[in-house]
């Protein structure tokens, strides 16, 4: 069945007036929603510190959609959060590290110690990260690698079966602790300010949101990946020279 030549310049009218106003509405509330997000984050006195790279900058490794969830839901979530609970308190105005330090192994204060310390622990992740990362390292860092684990491949095995091993949610972290490189593990949101066990070089979150959309459960793929091919070893030089 033939169409109408004036159905047709009609519904090719429509669609040359309504597309663009459409699109103009959804760039506006994509717009709106970005500035109610930041307006939520400033009215706090924790921010959401800027993204190091670009989202897509980490694939195939981790994909976009990981570090969108990631990084703008769950990280924001923390920062929001953690603005709600200080809001009012002794606890205002104070750095993270002194949030931590105050509300660590405290009952009562649980749910401040728990914002803050994945607060300070995604920071922290972030810039464990890099786009042009990974390999063995040079530098300090490289010799104090060889020194202190007898090779960078019995770091690598170590790094990745401590964090592979960490039973349900954590991270594995890259400390010194007495002048000597160590490998520890925390449960949940604890780190090594809150447990006092070294200086943080390096850290990787081994909870399931930073990789189960892209390894489902395989966590021991994705670390590998990670350390191989992201690891930030200028960011873990400078962490060891601080």
């Amino acid at each position: 069945m033939k169409k109408s030549p004036v159905l047709l310049i009609v519904f090719i009218f429509n669609i040359t007036l309504f597309s663009p106003i459409l699109a103009i509405k959804a760039e506006a509330e994509v717009n709106q929603e970005r500035s109610l997000a930041m307006e939520e984050i400033k009215s706090g006195s924790f921010v959401l510190p800027a993204f190091p790279y670009a989202e897509d900058a980490l694939e195939p490794v981790i994909s976009a959609k990981t570090l969108s969830f990631h990084y703008g839901k769950h990280h924001r979530g923390y920062v929001n959060k953690l603005n709600e609970l200080v809001s009012g308190t002794e606890l205002m105005g104070l750095g993270l590290e002194e949030v931590i330090e105050k509300t660590a192994a405290q009952p009562g204060k649980a749910g401040i110690f728990n914002n803050a310390a994945q607060v300070w622990n995604h920071n922290f992740y972030w810039n464990s990260l890099s786009p042009k990362g990974g390999g063995k390292p040079a530098g300090e860092i490289g010799k104090k690698i060889e020194a202190d684990f007898g090779s960078y491949e019995n770091f690598v095995q170590q790094f990745s079966e401590a964090g592979t091993a960490q039973f349900g949610s954590g991270w594995v972290w890259l400390v010194e602790d007495g002048g000597t490189l160590k490998i520890v593990k925390t449960a949940n949101a604890e780190n090594p300010v809150s447990q006092k066990n070294g200086k943080a070089i390096l850290v990787l979150d081994v909870w399931e949101h930073a990789y189960y959309l892209d390894y489902q459960n395989r966590r021991s793929d994705h670390l590998k990946a990670v350390i191989d091919k992201l690891i930030n070893w200028e960011f873990a030089e400078k962490n060891l020279n601080r």
